[in-house]
């Protein structure tokens, strides 16, 4: 009893703040069914986090030990990439190889948020954190914060992973309003056939020593990206691929959500740079669709087959949610006009490119 009514003594009003936003978190997932698998663990351990005198914080509070053994040491990041790269399929990609360059120019906003962010005061690290937001990629945004900017891990995250679900949102009316009616409705050839077994294994092999060579602070991250699609197409390890796509992804999901929570403590989290952070993500997503867009509007004034400027926006890493709103716009436009293969081809390049940002950004600034 009487530890009872000392914790509720020593209850202030941030913590009650925070427990009142890790509701919302948890409400947005089961309700919006935004991100549902990240935000729901971060919101409950919001709560476990801000309760006074909490076991599941401090020196020997599991979330503690937790985030030392998983996230300090950056394994739970790129446990997740295995199992994200077990899950993507390249073929569209390899079938179309212009497309990478989608993914190349869609990385535009992190830079551009990153200027932003250090004229508005954050240093350059920092900057760099919050930018790589624009990455549309949890993991990668997990990975850079924590290496620079640790004491933002929390708001980086929510940031990353609330605009990731909130795609389709944000991306048509940008896309509206750089491009025309006539453009929206630019019909897209997809190459049929498909790619060997030979070049399916090749190419994360490839990918990883060409991405070492040129950048490599980005190994761990495209490394493990490129063993879980490994595991996936050698097509002789079918039971780890799985486990890699459904048991590792599930669990280390859940590990991470509610360890990113023990970060987001109210005298840590309820300050002035949380709602910049938000404001800046919210520019990241806003000018990485706008890159993308225009790149494949300036493609089209040197190409004789147009490319409808729209599959630009999916360059981003927000896979496949963003293929999906491009397709549905394209629906939109012109019942006819099947625009899911091509933007599938730009999105997967968006998940390699990322990850390469985030990698130059490591080299430029480590």
């Amino acid at each position: 009893m009487e530890i009872m009514l000392s914790a509720l003594a020593q209850f202030q009003l941030s913590q009650l703040i925070m427990i009142v936003v890790g509701i919302v978190l948890i409400w947005l997932a089961i309700s919006k069914k935004y991100e549902p698998a990240l935000l729901l663990p971060i919101g409950f351990g919001t709560i476990l986090t801000n309760i006074p005198m909490s076991a599941a914080i401090g020196e020997h509070g599991p979330l503690t030990v937790l985030f030392k053994a998983g996230i300090d040491t950056e394994l739970f990041p790129l446990l997740i990439f295995i199992a994200i790269g077990a899950m993507i399929d390249f073929t569209p990609l390899l079938k179309n190889p212009f497309m990478l360059l989608f993914g190349a120019a869609a990385q535009f906003g992190i830079f551009v948020t990153i200027v932003v962010a250090a004229a508005w005061g954050f240093d350059i690290k920092e900057a760099a954190s919050i930018g790589i937001i624009g990455a549309a990629d949890g993991p990668t945004s997990i990975y850079v914060a924590n290496r620079f900017a640790p004491n933002l891990l929390g708001p980086i995250s929510v940031a990353a992973y609330s605009y990731m679900a909130l795609v389709p949102i944000i991306q048509p009316p940008v896309i509206k309003a750089l491009t025309t009616s006539k453009e929206r409705k630019i019909r897209m050839d997809y190459h049929s056939g498909d790619v060997s077994q030979t070049v399916k294994i090749l190419f994360p092999i490839a990918i990883t020593i060409v991405a070492g060579i040129f950048v490599p602070a980005s190994l761990a991250l495209i490394g493990f990206l490129m063993f879980g699609n490994l595991l996936r197409e050698c097509k002789v390890l079918d039971s780890l691929s799985k486990s890699a796509q459904n048991e590792l992804g599930n669990i280390v999901t859940i590990l991470l959500g509610i360890t990113i929570a023990s970060k987001m403590q109210g005298e840590y989290f309820l300050r002035p740079q949380t709602l910049f952070i938000l404001v800046l993500g919210l520019v990241a997503f806003i000018f990485d669709t706008a890159g993308g867009v225009l790149f494949a509007k300036l493609l089209n004034l040197l190409r004789k087959d147009k490319v409808n400027p729209m599959i630009g926006a999916c360059g981003i890493s927000a896979f496949p949610m963003s293929a999906r709103v491009i397709h549905q716009m394209g629906q939109k436009e012109d019942p006819f006009n099947f625009l899911l293969m091509p933007a599938v081809s730009v999105n997967v390049g968006g998940q390699i490119s990322s990850v390469i940002a985030g990698g130059i950004i490591l080299s430029l600034l480590a």
